[in-house]
């Protein structure tokens, strides 16, 4: 039980049992995310580069791949949720991350026999779409059930870490291969990560109990996530605040890769530089969450780290040319990932430890729907904004509606921090 404060509220730091080691059962589930998230990391941009370089797809038709995989994805992913919820989570977390392989797989297969095509590529990316969330929904819930209450936040940390350490090595890798051996080889070792990832998880071990919920899945049950996500206080204003953030964020980043490798003439080199080492921010700040929700709350750091990475897009609107522009991008990028670092961790532990088990899969798997579908509907808009006004123009929009984004934030802060305080007494 929580300690009381001298006013009577419940403390909402973490106890000290959050320092206690994982377990093995969870380094094995950290080991299998590692692998494939450096694996995706390495094929960062494989797919367009292998529909430019080697099937010579147009703007229209890579724009088309990178939009509709995640549009259409999420659309496939949307009766997943509580198909999840009724099976054992590992176990699908296996067959998800083999379904992932075979689809990856048959691309240097069909590349081989000269059979490759626009079609297979948009299928698999699909395909790889819908996996996602459902291995997504599926592990978070598995994180849930191996790792106590109090360890959660230690947990989301780490997995924080490593995504930002994946981003920041795992491209550079991915261009110095295709330089060398050509896009199609970065997806075999995409495909193999998934493979790996699977024994992984299938080495975790233990018995893992199956669901006991009813054989037949209703249709209100495909909304039951949106229902708890839209019905929660304490939930509701984070969905719509980190479902506009990051929508903001990645629909600007193909706007970003025209103006500074074509208007402003950085070398692809520079470009790449300019958000790999920002990532190192990322590493500081999944390593900061633990201690700075230690001294000042989770309700406190979830609020100003949540608002302060809305607060650093608009600066890319002004990027100049030459090194001065570089050192903006690295420095502007630097305080966003910082912020994102301190964020997500305490933000997943949280959204965890309000969501009952039995909704777990199904509560993820809404947030990743809507998030995919949100991110592909804003970077469809975002490109036709920039082809009416300008690159610039787009870039400051969203950065200008980034820093209304906090207010969804502030709203909800009462039943944020109640939902805090509930935490930390059920913990």
């Amino acid at each position: 039980m929580a300690a009381k404060g001298s006013c009577g509220s419940v403390d909402e730091r973490p106890p000290l049992a959050a320092q206690r080691p994982l377990g093995p059962q969870f380094r094995w589930l950290w080991g299998a995310f590692a692998i494939s998230s450096f694996g995706t990391w390495i094929a960062f941009d494989a797919f367009p580069l292998i529909a430019i370089l080697v099937l010579h797809a147009g703007a229209a038709e890579v724009s088309a791949l990178a939009s509709a995989s995640l549009a259409v994805g999420a659309m496939l992913a949307v009766p997943l949720g509580p198909w999840v919820e009724r099976r054992r989570k590992r176990s699908v977390m296996v067959a998800m991350d083999l379904l992932r392989f075979a689809s990856l797989a048959s691309v240097p297969a069909a590349y081989a026999l000269g059979l490759l095509g626009f079609a297979q590529l948009l299928v698999v990316s699909v395909t790889v779409a819908a996996c996602n969330i459902a291995f997504k929904a599926a592990s978070g819930a598995c994180l849930k059930a191996l790792v106590p209450p109090e360890s959660l936040l230690a947990a989301s940390s780490r997995f924080e870490a490593t995504a930002w350490s994946a981003t920041m090595v795992g491209p550079p890798l991915g261009g110095a291969a295709i330089g060398l051996l050509g896009p199609v080889v970065t997806v075999i070792a995409d495909a193999v990560s998934y493979l790996l990832s699977a024994a992984g998880i299938r080495a975790i071990g233990g018995e893992e109990p199956r669901p006991a919920v009813a054989e037949r899945l209703r249709l209100s049950e495909v909304l039951e996530g949106w229902r708890h996500i839209l019905s929660s206080p304490s939930l509701r204003p984070l969905f719509f605040n980190t479902v506009l953030v990051n929508g903001l964020i990645l629909a600007t980043a193909p706007l970003l890769a025209v103006l500074m490798l074509g208007r402003l003439a950085f070398a692809p080199w520079q470009y790449g530089l300019a958000f790999a080492a920002p990532c190192v921010g990322g590493l500081i700040g999944s390593r900061l969450a633990s201690p700075l929700v230690a001294r000042f709350g989770r309700h406190r750091v979830m609020l100003a780290a949540g608002a302060l990475r809305s607060c650093w897009s608009l600066g890319l609107a002004f990027i100049p040319a030459g090194l001065g522009g570089l050192a903006l991008v690295i420095g502007v990028q630097f305080g966003l990932v910082t912020s994102v670092g301190i964020f997500n961790p305490v933000f997943v532990a949280y959204r965890l430890e309000r969501t009952p088990k039995d909704r777990a899969a199904r509560t993820l798997s809404a947030w990743s729907v809507t998030s995919s579908l949100t991110i592909a509907s804003l970077t469809a808009l975002w490109g036709l904004l920039a082809s009416i006004t300008s690159l610039r123009d787009a870039i400051a929009t969203a950065g200008l509606l980034m820093l209304g984004a906090p207010v969804l934030l502030l709203r909800g802060r009462r039943a944020l921090k109640v939902g805090h305080e509930v935490a930390a007494s059920e913990a």
